[in-house]
């Protein structure tokens, strides 16, 4: 199911409380709203909105949009809710939004989501949206209804060349994820294929993904016809796929090129230029002083395909430098015009006059890494971002007890990698070495995972190189949950600190108890007693108690949000850190803290005087 978030959503209402519903759906909703006040304005609302919603019936947006509607790939995707608001029900387009909008309209508006894609409802991967995140295209969507019959019916299909990619677990309906095998020999069963290469079966459904990059080099005034002879020589020549082109790349001084331009538009082709310098610094097989001379590099189409950017690894060159031949004139036989790579290039008789060559590079799959913070632990403070990033991945890892929590919100067929306490340095190389195998991974923590958590060990093993899409899913902190339980003891400036010394001198940690005690902040003290360490909390009010009243409130909570939940208040004087563990927030209030109707304030306003 997509996630993709409509950039302008076309609501159209006939009644008054169809007309409430769609400014209260107006109001809430994150981008823009168009709001249409009839029901002659819903193919107004189709042709020029990104998606619909349509306070109307079934019956009459179907007879109305019947005229209009193309393919479910281009069609804007159209939810249909009832006069009551009752159900919203995903008309049109299910795979490529519809689904995903009438689930988040549904939770603005208190309907119940109406999913009748029958992936969705059997459990099983839609294969009309797999991987169309990532850039893949379908090779022969007349494929899609017998493989995706094979896999809601439970039957065997192969996969191929899908663990490379950072693609979401394929599994059949009813989550029966050993329905999906991960075979390239099996003979008999229905097969799923992903790859750049033409050589695959005809009964095989083929996703290509955007794995090629094409160098191009030229004269002055070359037309747009002999560079794509010269590319798609190079494509064939590699039994190569054009829908896998990523984009054409030249050095910056054929920026202007007519031909080079032309081509790429009628290809639907990206095209990007790269500075002379930097090209010239990219090893190829076949380098010429002739063109180093003329443009500062001495290699245009091969180190332009092999070069994806600063901080990048260079893609694989696998079609050699491969010379355009101009219309009406065939090179003698026997000649080559592509060459694998690796091999220098034939020479072609001056009398062809070639204008453009062409050279093609793979590209290495970029990675996933999902950084995902569960929250305090209950279900309903889950995040809905980390729930889809969650079923996204095919490799989630995290600490044991983590990854107990959310096992149900895996997709079968997820590989789970749990470890015990103490082991995060491990946890971090693992994900990070995972998703550089370009797999889709899932770095599991409490709470948010920039916070004490996962995010840090696992970024910092990215200094030397940017190979890997990165995805952080803000979560709740257990500060921010214990902070709500108590009040608002957090209006105002405050700091978070860790009493753990596993990986802070002490020293450091009583320095910056110190400047908060001094700045006369709310503090928020995490981890702070345990067996082990039973001494730095007491230590640690004792500093606090220099520069605040013994009435300042302390508030404290146990397992914030999750079952067996325990908050209370003391002051400075009275409390007892005794009465405290690892599973405890410990929250002190600042000198204009206090406690109002058994709840923790802490004024924003600047009323007082600044001393």
């Amino acid at each position: 199911m997509t996630t993709t978030t409509h950039k302008t959503i076309g609501v159209v209402a006939a009644t008054s409380a169809g007309h409430h519903a769609a400014a209260t759906l107006a109001a809430a909703w994150p981008t823009e709203v168009r709001l249409y006040p009839g029901a002659a304005d819903l193919r107004t609302a189709f042709e020029s909105c990104d998606a619909v919603v349509a306070f109307l019936a079934i019956g009459a947006t179907v007879r109305s949009l019947a005229p209009l509607l193309g393919h479910k790939s281009t069609d804007a995707p159209v939810v249909c809710i009832d006069e009551s608001l009752r159900h919203a029900i995903a008309l049109l387009g299910g795979h490529h939004g519809a689904n995903t909008l009438a689930e988040r309209v549904s939770e603005l508006l208190g309907c119940t989501p109406v999913i009748t894609t029958a992936s969705d409802t059997a459990g099983a991967q839609a294969l009309d949206s797999y991987g169309a995140d990532l850039g893949f295209t379908i090779e022969n969507p007349d494929q899609l209804a017998p493989i995706g019959t094979a896999l809601l019916s439970g039957a065997p299909v192969a996969l191929r060349g899908t663990d490379s990619w950072p693609l979401p677990v394929l599994n059949a309906a009813g989550g029966e994820a050993q329905a999906v095998i991960a075979v390239s020999d099996l003979v008999d069963a229905d097969s799923i294929a992903t790859g750049d290469d033409l050589g695959t079966r005809a009964e095989t459904l083929v996703y290509r993904p955007p794995s090629l990059v094409v160098g191009v080099g030229a004269s002055r005034g070359v037309s747009a016809e002999e560079v794509l002879d010269a590319v798609d020589r190079a494509l064939a020549g590699g039994g190569l796929s054009p829908a896998s082109v990523a984009r054409l790349a030249s050095v910056d001084a054929k920026a202007d090129e007519v031909g080079i331009l032309e081509a790429a538009r009628r290809r639907g082709w990206q095209v990007v230029f790269h500075p002379a310098e930097v090209l010239a610094k990219v090893q190829v097989p076949n380098p010429s002083e002739v063109v180093l001379a003329e443009v500062g590099t001495p290699s245009v189409a091969e180190a332009a395909a092999r070069y994806d950017g600063p901080n990048r690894p260079l893609a694989e060159l696998i079609v050699s430098k491969t010379k355009s031949v101009p219309a009406g004139i065939e090179p003698p036989a026997g000649m080559a015009t592509a060459t694998p790579a690796g091999l220098a290039a034939e020479p072609v008789r001056p009398s062809l006059a070639p204008m453009a060559t062409a050279a093609v590079a793979r590209l290495a799959p970029r990675g996933r890494l999902a950084l995902i913070g569960l929250g305090p632990g209950a279900r309903d403070l889950l995040p809905p971002r980390a729930v889809a990033e969650l079923r996204r991945a095919s490799v989630v890892i995290g600490l044991d007890q983590y990854l107990d929590q959310i096992r149900d919100l895996l997709r079968p067929g997820t590989e789970v990698r749990a470890t015990g306490l103490g082991s995060e340095e491990a946890r971090a190389r693992d994900a990070v070495r995972t998703a550089r195998e370009g797999r889709a991974v899932a770095l599991v923590g409490s709470g948010d995972s920039g916070l004490y958590a996962m995010a840090s060990p696992a970024l910092d093993l990215f200094a030397d190189l940017d190979d890997v899409d990165v995805v952080g899913v803000p979560g709740i902190t257990a500060s921010l949950a214990a902070s709500n339980i108590l009040g608002a003891p957090l209006g105002h400036d405050h700091a978070v600190i860790s009493l753990s010394d596993l990986h802070t001198p002490w020293p450091a940690i009583e320095r910056r108890v110190k400047a908060a005690a001094e700045g006369d902040f709310v503090t928020v003290f995490y981890n702070p007693r345990s067996k082990g360490r039973d001494w730095q909390l007491g230590h640690v009010l004792g500093i606090l108690k220099q520069h605040r009243p013994p009435t300042t409130p302390v508030g404290c909570v146990r397992d914030a949000s999750r079952p067996g939940e325990r908050a209370w208040i003391s002051t400075l004087s009275e409390f007892d850190p005794a009465d405290v563990d690892m599973y405890t927030i410990v929250l002190v209030g600042s000198t204009h803290t206090r406690v109002a109707a058994g709840r923790m304030v802490t004024p924003r306003g600047y009323t007082w005087s600044a001393e």
